[in-house]
């Protein structure tokens, strides 16, 4: 891998941003009925409003800004192109954006993938791209490379808190963990990330994160070479700021804590939109004391 970009890594920018912003991580979630409870259109124009909506609003205070894609591709090449406006509209507010996209593949289909998110002129702009591992998190080679060149990061699912996902993510692995004895497959993922993460500049500033959901009961252990985190199921999902704790560890300072239901429910209203996002702010101000 090399490092030739002159963007400041990603894994910089994240914990400044987590210092001076916070660690709130506001998902823009277009889902239909969220666009009938704002009295707004099912389509891409719907799409369009009720984002820059929730921009104008949080988008100045928020840390980073999570755009699900899956909402905006469900109006095919309108919602799409609204995406791309919603991205370039969340970068210039300050915040940092993640593109929650899921993607994986293998070969060339994720190198194509990853130009589309990844790439200095990127078509879709994100600071930061959510990717699945279970195809292999070698199979991901393509982003961790060109991410590792434009200083962009990557969020890799390792536990998420979707209760489907518990019986393969918590499935043990004959081959030891990098501590010795058993490793679940979270484990191996989260270890596998922190290995990429050690091949770019030493380990310095690590880029490549993860995704822990707050609620997983047996998450990966994690250190600041295990990189950023990206942590949904807080709040409305049932997550508690112990939770967040627990799951975090010594990567609280790196830790985007995604919130969307409990502040986009009090659209469309601007005002109560961005005292909403104000109260998150401030009830996440205080992960770092104890209960």
């Amino acid at each position: 891998m090399s490092a030739s970009t002159t963007v400041e890594p990603y894994g910089r920018r994240v914990r400044d941003a987590v210092a001076t912003r916070g660690s709130l991580c506001l998902g823009i979630d277009p889902h239909p009925n969220l666009l009938a409870q704002w009295g707004l259109a099912d389509d891409a124009g719907g799409a369009r409003e009720f984002s820059l909506r929730v921009l104008e609003a949080a988008g100045d205070l928020a840390a980073s800004i999570k755009p699900q894609v899956a909402f905006f591709e469900a109006y095919g090449s309108a919602g799409m192109a609204v995406l791309e406006e919603v991205c370039e509209r969340a970068r210039d507010t300050g915040a940092l954006v993640i593109a929650d996209a899921k993607r994986g593949d293998i070969g060339s289909t994720l190198a194509a993938y990853a130009r589309a998110w990844l790439g200095a002129d990127a078509p879709f702009y994100c600071d930061a791209l959510t990717l699945s591992p279970y195809l292999g998190v070698g199979a991901l080679a393509p982003a961790f490379d060109l991410a590792a060149d434009t200083g962009k990061g990557l969020y890799i699912l390792a536990a998420t808190s979707n209760p489907e996902a518990v019986n393969l993510q918590n499935a043990t692995l004959t081959s030891p963990s990098e501590r010795g004895g058993e490793s679940t497959v979270a484990q191996a993922v989260a270890d596998e990330v922190r290995q990429q993460n050690l091949a770019v500049r030493g380990g310095s500033d690590p880029s490549f994160g993860l995704v822990l959901g707050a609620t997983v009961k047996n998450p990966p252990q994690v250190g600041s070479e295990h990189g950023p985190l990206l942590v949904p199921g807080f709040g409305a999902q049932g997550g508690t700021p112990s939770d967040v704790r627990r799951v975090c560890g010594s990567n609280l300072d790196a830790a985007m804590i995604n919130v969307s239901r409990s502040v986009l429910s009090e659209g469309p209203d601007v005002e109560k939109l961005r005292a909403a996002t104000s109260g998150v702010i401030k009830e996440l101000s205080q992960l770092g004391n104890s209960d």
